[in-house]
């Protein structure tokens, strides 16, 4: 475990927490929580920590809110871990892309398309309140395993932030479930990326499994009452959440692109 201060291991368990709660209602934690991360750990301490202890939490927190969706929820369990098993090939491609090209030159295209996908969102109102009635043909679940599985996982790969949020969007739109359903679903799916990426970082020895495993309590009572408030106050408060993450998403790639 690094040499950090007791304050710092408590705000960086907080966030933890909250990261938790906002992962499992729509996605979109690693926003707080990976930046948390960065500023939290000694000064010179490389990135690759950070990113690697960042998932040994992730995956604690997205697997009890996976849980808790599954045992409440409608979810296609094994429509979402085939999908799962897509996105774990896509993401492995995206990152071996990621090693020998710059993605900044990506994040502007990221951040059109969020704000496209925010806007389609406030001019839709209905847009995943309600469930399809119709079952899921072969031809959405195959357009569902290619895009929110292979293309969204090769944007996790390259890129990253909002992995949990397009994921969600994506659900929603091609298989046409709730919005309670789509981040149940994402949440399984969530699980099968986040086992890749921590086996590759714990393969290159860039855990610090002391402090994962505490953040992790945190991250895991976070995702577990987010998946509860979420069955709880339905899509129209998940949409809410939605938007606010959306929009942060695109505040922050605004951020990282122009200003830092």
């Amino acid at each position: 475990m690094p040499d950090i201060s007791l304050t710092i291991v408590v705000v960086l368990c907080l966030a933890s927490l909250a990261a938790g709660w906002i992962d499992a209602v729509v996605g979109g934690g690693g926003l707080l929580l990976l930046p948390a991360m960065l500023l939290g750990l000694p000064g010179g301490t490389p990135a690759a920590y950070a990113l690697g202890t960042n998932k040994a939490v992730a995956i604690v927190g997205t697997t009890g809110a996976a849980v808790t969706y599954a045992r409440k929820a409608p979810v296609d369990v094994r429509l979402a871990v085939r999908i799962g098993l897509a996105a774990l090939a896509g993401s492995t491609a995206g990152a071996f892309v990621a090693a020998g090209m710059s993605t900044d030159v990506l994040k502007p295209v990221v951040m059109v398309v969020l704000l496209g996908v925010g806007t389609f969102v406030m001019l839709r109102p209905a847009f995943g309140t309600a469930p399809s009635t119709e079952p899921v043909s072969a031809r959405r679940m195959l357009a569902a395993i290619g895009l929110a599985g292979l293309g969204i996982g090769f944007y996790d790969g390259l890129i990253g932030p909002g992995t949990g949020t397009f994921l969600v969007l994506a659900l929603t739109a091609l298989l046409h479930f709730d919005l309670v359903t789509a981040s149940a679903t994402a949440k399984i799916v969530n699980c099968c990326t986040n086992a890749g990426a921590l086996a590759t970082f714990a393969w290159k020895g860039t855990v610090y499994w002391q402090l994962a495993a505490l953040m992790a309590a945190f991250n895991l009572v976070g995702g577990m009452v987010g998946a509860h408030t979420a069955l709880k106050k339905g899509s129209g408060f998940v949409r809410v959440v939605l938007l606010t993450v959306v929009f942060a998403l695109v505040a922050n790639l605004a951020y990282q692109q122009w200003v830092a």
